[in-house]
């Protein structure tokens, strides 16, 4: 074992850490990890950044694009429309259609998108039906992961294994090559799913109320500032009301003209209504104060009282959104979006005082008051996916069978194998802007460059692993101790391990750090290293025990009022059941 090999390990070690407990962001752990390999020599400038050259990367940027292109024109609103309509009338066939639809869409498009597209349908539909959104959402969650087994380009952890192999001299994975297996872990995982949604899932109830579901009643009230006030004529920032009481200015209705977001700045006028939010017991100190005059805020009547122009809106802050780990303070949420933020539902936990001061993490649910263009606008950012209902966003729907032709014929020429895939999908994404289905700064809008960066950043690790003889050493003591009892064992070693690694970090990590090893270890056991290839790349996917191993687990978790434990209780057996699979069928579809 030499120094480079140390270092390489020593990395390893930090990144695991870094990746598991997430203390700064996985794309930058990604980034350090490349700098130290280059720093030590490990790897010279040129090899630490082939990342960024690399075809994987190219092709999930590529394959970005030519998803925003069928999201854009809205040719999968069909689909939205036809679950909507069997909400109602026959639940057990709506369950069907939304998790083979999930499915089906993320076999060939990116699943963090198909799941934000279809997010607000299902709470729709769930209150419509009368439902708990717990009782489906892990079902559209999961369902999208099973799909993007299926196929080379339905997650980008199923690419990179490809370009992992093909770098170590084996022939690159084909579109379809995924199929059979994948097929098999798609009707497995939706049969579990259908009866784990009616009779395992918990019942958290639904409401038909965001301020009923945040628990905002007793938390808001409005009160009118009397001419003798000791608040006339100060800023919302410096009034005795906010420095003395503590309370947050909501909005200001002023003699029918209603300044819907009062700046700090902004001055208060004798007469004002003021809608506030606080603890129950500072509001209650407001009745004692001369000059205010308190009355209770209905929750019905709030947008009424506001000219209509107000509406509540739930939005799920987006795993790949820029305002993760900044606080609401620091984005300058209230000017930025002209929105106001009246509680944030983080994980397991309500919170409603200080809210400027909390850092922002991926999943977490946000109760905002705005107006419905700026809901709109806000939607259209990417920072959020909008879950309550704010009307439909325009689609360019007259580009809907160009961008779907485009799509398609990109998929089946490289399905054929006319062309490369990274071929085909910049092809494609090229077409779409020329033939106008998506705009360039859409195209741009439309990378998750955080992805990239992490792809990027991750592939260092395995061309380091594999250049010092890392990869080959740690694939030697695993052959030493559980390869002996031969390579169906040590497939399902294989299995079992990115499963374990793939729950609790980044996916595209974890095949990034694994696949190397289980190339090196099929060819010291001397036998074909497709099944462990493949074995890697599914088990990367298969993320659902903890909400935080994959980006759909969290996007649900605040919607569905899911608690960790519930991830683990309805995914673990999942797991174990596609283990089992794995391990009886992988060597079938893949011999040795």
């Amino acid at each position: 074992m030499n120094y480079e090999i140390l270092i390489v390990f020593a990395t390893i070690i930090v990144a695991l850490v870094l990746f598991f407990t997430e203390k700064i962001q996985v794309e930058m752990t990604a980034m350090i990890v490349m700098a130290i390999l280059i720093i030590t020599g490990v790897l010279s400038p040129e090899e630490g950044l082939s990342g960024f050259s690399n075809t994987a990367t190219i092709t999930v940027g590529a394959m970005f694009i030519l998803s925003a292109g069928l999201f854009r024109t809205g040719a999968l609103n069909y689909v939205a429309t036809t679950l909507v309509r069997y909400s109602q009338r026959q639940y057990n066939l709506f369950l069907i259609i939304l998790m083979v639809s999930a499915g089906v869409f993320s076999a060939f498009l990116n699943n963090t998108a198909v799941v934000a597209l279809l997010l607000p349908v299902v709470m729709k539909c769930a209150q419509r039906a009368q439902k708990s959104p717990s009782r489906l959402l892990m079902s559209l969650s999961f369902a999208a992961m099973l799909g993007g087994v299926c196929t080379l380009i339905g997650t980008s952890t199923n690419i990179l294994v490809s370009s992992v192999a093909e770098r170590q001299g084996e022939p690159p994975l084909s579109m379809f090559e995924f199929a059979p297996f994948g097929l098999v872990v798609f009707a497995a995982g939706l049969v579990y799913m259908f009866f784990a949604s009616r009779y395992f899932l918990p019942d958290r109830g639904y409401s038909t109320n965001l301020q009923d579901e945040f628990g905002m009643g007793e938390y808001m009230a409005e009160i009118i500032i009397l001419p003798g006030s000791a608040s006339v004529g100060k800023t919302v920032r410096n009034s005795p009301l906010v420095k003395e009481t503590d309370v947050d200015v909501i909005e200001i209705y002023r003699k029918g003209n209603p300044e819907i977001f009062p700046h700090p700045n902004t001055v208060i006028n004798a007469e004002d209504i003021l809608l506030i939010r606080g603890k129950v017991d500072r509001i209650r100190e407001l009745q004692e104060t001369q000059g205010i005059k308190l009355k209770p805020h209905k929750n019905e009547s709030a947008a009424e009282a506001f000219n209509k122009k107000s509406i509540l809106i739930e939005a799920i802050v987006a795993p790949n959104s820029n305002l993760i780990e900044k606080t609401l303070k620091e984005i300058d949420f209230r000017n930025r979006f002209q929105a106001t933020v009246l509680a944030i539902k983080h994980h397991e936990n309500l919170v409603k005082e200080k809210l400027g001061k909390i850092k922002l993490s991926a999943g977490d649910a946000l109760l905002i008051e705005s107006t419905r263009p700026l809901a709109e606008r806000l939607k259209r950012t990417g920072e959020f996916v909008v879950v309550s209902e704010v009307g439909l966003p325009e689609f360019k729907r007259g580009k809907i069978l160009t961008a779907s032709i485009i799509i398609v014929s990109a998929i089946m020429l490289a399905a054929y194998g006319i062309v490369p895939i990274v071929t085909g999908a910049i092809i494609g994404s090229i077409l779409l802007v020329l033939t106008r289905c998506i705009s360039l700064e859409d195209c741009f809008n439309a990378i998750e460059w955080k992805v990239i960066f992490l792809l990027a950043g991750v592939l260092s690790l395995g061309v380091a692993l594999e250049n010092t003889g890392g990869a080959q050493l740690i694939s030697d003591n695993m052959i030493r101790y559980v390869g002996v009892y031969g390579p169906h064992v040590m497939l399902s070693a294989f299995f079992l391990i990115t499963v374990a690694f793939t729950n609790f970090m980044s996916n595209t990590a974890t095949a990034a750090l694994l696949a190397p090893i289980a190339i090196f270890a099929a060819h010291t056991m001397q036998v074909d290293p497709k099944p462990f290839i493949m074995a890697v790349a599914y088990a990367a996917s298969l993320s659902f025990v903890t909400p935080v191993g994959y980006q759909t687990n969290t996007m649900i978790y605040g919607p569905g009022n899911y608690r960790f434990l519930d991830f683990t209780r309805i995914g673990l057996p999942l797991n174990i059941i596609l283990w089992l699979l794995a391990t009886w069928l992988l060597p079938y579809f893949f011999p040795f």
